[in-house]
């Protein structure tokens, strides 16, 4: 059998007493989780112990003793011993530490029913313990038919109480293993640690938190001067809830106006998570916390760039500048444009194409860049009103600054927009004919009731007229592919630029700022496991080890805690927007996933 004692660092210099802690049933394994110094009386112990198994419900014990040397307490050791009779435990650890010595003196006594003891002596030899000498009243003696082995493993408490193993979901079935028990064990013993913080009370005890009752009482005074400030931060929260739902209640009419309002997502998107921090309610969970705290820096950080941007906007007069440089820039890409019309109606790299439906399509796009132009001539006086009260959304966050900019540029592209459809529908009609016509030829139909294509006897009339349909429309196919090809590329540019907004929108709002903080700050608090190293291996000692944390990884860190958000990515794959681009039906990257197509 191998015994696994879990000791604090903090108690390797502790004054003589007893060790508190618990022990792990199945696992051969036990908790050191402080020391109680002499001098004591029992009776208060147990009264101590009772109090704090009823606050942190955890079953702790007095699992043995400690000594260590100093003038007058020579025999304290066997004094510590005899105190397993008043403590029982079906076993009782004894350490002990010698000067000049980095490792510890290990006995185990174990006691059986009848009241006898067997005491085992960690000798180290050869990785084993060996040797084991009877305590009874009785004449014959028992001998241990196992070797024993004990391994102290020295851990450091404050660090593996705050820390929190990786994943955090176990399944209720499997039971908890060792070192996960361990963590939970300390996470759920913080009364103990915390009872004597100001004081030592009747007990004096040596753990963590021991050497810092000053620095307890300075950050428990900011705990309660920081009560009225979480008061107000949560009332006013619950108001911005009521004014946000009003708002989205009334503004989401405003969503059928338009192919796509992202200002209203994003602002259901912010009402939505400020209801999450003013209404959930706190838990003892680690996750739980962590989302929380994510979302609340996330907003900070939100407003705070926010306005950042309100300020460098408003600054040196620079809504006019942009309002100003925005029409030259409106004529400068209809002139770009109307080039573009004019070199597709010519002879565009060469290539013949239908002169009659070349002039048609062509004169129809620069009929609608003509009646653009006209439109933000006509709207030129109000664009720097507009741009003035738009750039005050941004103290409500960049974010929401990110989706304006985005609606604006959905609203100043719409002509190019406009001319995507009219070719998508166009080519999409003609590669339509076309297939139904070849399903003619090979003499099959489209079952419209079943779905599905089906054996079919065509006439000759219906064949001759079908031939001359299919070598039409197979002759202006290219002079329409064209057109879609060259709009379908100018939308793309258009949804690229929106898609890096919505990008940007979406980090924001999803990073999981805090985690990430605390990964790079207090790199334990986020533990993915742990690591040992022999830290003492001294003749006549235990084996002792040191358990340090692994951290998590930065990469892991913000693929679980990152926060969900309305995601603005493409519903199909990139083989399915291929198949659609080449078929030509309308692409629509900003539809979420779970958004329902008719």
């Amino acid at each position: 059998m191998v015994l696994r004692i879990f000791f604090p660092q903090c108690c390797n210099q502790a004054d003589s007493g007893l060790l508190v802690g618990h022990w792990m049933p199945g696992h051969d394994s036990a908790v050191v989780l402080a020391v109680i110094h002499y001098p004591f009386i029992p009776g208060q112990v147990k009264q101590y112990l009772q109090q704090m198994r009823s606050q942190s419900g955890v079953e702790l014990s007095v699992l043995g003793s400690w000594s260590i040397p100093k003038e007058g307490q020579e025999h304290m050791e066997s004094f510590l011993r005899d105190l397993s009779t008043i403590f029982p435990q079906d076993c009782w650890l004894q350490l002990s530490r010698t000067i000049g010595k980095m490792g510890f003196n290990c006995h185990v006594i174990y006691q059986d029913l009848n009241g006898s003891t067997t005491s085992c002596k960690a000798a180290k030899k050869n990785g084993k313990i060996k040797g084991c000498d009877r305590e009874s009243g009785e004449d014959n003696e028992e001998e241990l038919g196992d070797e024993e082995k004990m391994i102290l493993i020295h851990y450091e408490q404050r660090k593996v109480m705050q820390s929190q193993l990786h994943p955090i979901e176990v399944p209720d079935t499997d039971p908890p293993s060792e070192l996960r028990e361990v963590f939970q064990t300390v996470a759920r013993s913080r009364p103990l640690f915390f009872l004597d913080r100001y004081d030592d009370g009747p007990l004096k005890s040596t753990h963590w938190q021991s050497q810092g009752r000053e620095a307890s009482i300075i950050v428990e005074l900011l705990k309660q001067a920081s009560v009225p400030l979480c008061l107000l931060i949560s009332w006013l929260l619950s108001k911005w809830t009521r004014i946000c739902n009003f708002s989205v209640f009334n503004l989401y009419p405003l969503r059928f106006l338009s192919s796509k309002l992202s200002t209203c997502d994003q602002w259901s998107y912010r009402t939505e998570h400020m209801r999450t921090l003013s209404s959930v309610k706190p838990a003892a969970g680690h996750a739980p916390f962590m989302r929380k705290a994510n979302i609340l820096v996330s907003l900070l950080v939100d407003v705070a760039l926010g306005v950042l941007l309100m300020s460098w906007l408003y600054r040196d007069n620079r809504i006019s500048i942009i309002a100003n440089a925005l029409l030259p820039a409106a004529d400068h890409v209809a002139k770009e444009l109307e080039e573009l019309l004019q070199w597709l109606m010519g002879a565009p790299a060469g290539l013949k194409m239908n002169r009659a439906l070349d002039q048609v399509l062509g004169r129809f796009f620069l009929y609608h860049i003509h009646l653009w132009i006209s439109y933000i001539h006509l709207m030129s006086p109000f664009i720097e009103t507009i741009l003035w009260y738009g750039g005050l959304s941004a103290c409500l966050g960049i974010t929401f600054a990110l989706s304006l900019l985005s609606d604006m540029v959905a609203l100043l592209t719409f002509h190019i927009y406009c001319f995507y459809v009219y070719g998508a529908r166009l080519y999409c009609l003609k590669i339509y004919g076309l297939s139904s016509l070849w399903r003619l030829f090979r003499g099959k139909k489209w079952n419209v009731l079943r779905q599905r294509v089906d054996s079919c006897s065509y006439d000759l009339d219906q064949l001759f007229i079908g031939t001359l349909l299919f070598t039409i429309l197979l002759f202006l196919l290219p002079t329409t592919a064209l057109y879609y090809l060259v709009f379908t590329l100018l939308r793309l540019v258009v949804v690229m630029f929106q898609g890096v907004l919505h990008l940007s929108v979406d980090i924001i709002n999803s990073f999981p700022l805090f985690a990430v903080g605390l990964r790079v700050c207090q790199p334990y608090r986020l533990a993915e496991g742990v690591k040992f190293r022999v830290l003492c291996e001294e003749p006549g000692t235990a084996l002792h080890l040191l358990m340090e944390i692994n951290p998590l990884k930065c990469s892991a860190v913000v693929q679980r805690y990152r926060v969900p958000t309305y995601s603005c990515y493409p519903k199909d794959s990139w083989a399915a927007l291929v198949k659609k681009l080449f078929v030509g039906e309308l692409i629509y990257p900003w539809r979420h996933k779970t958004t329902k197509s008719d």
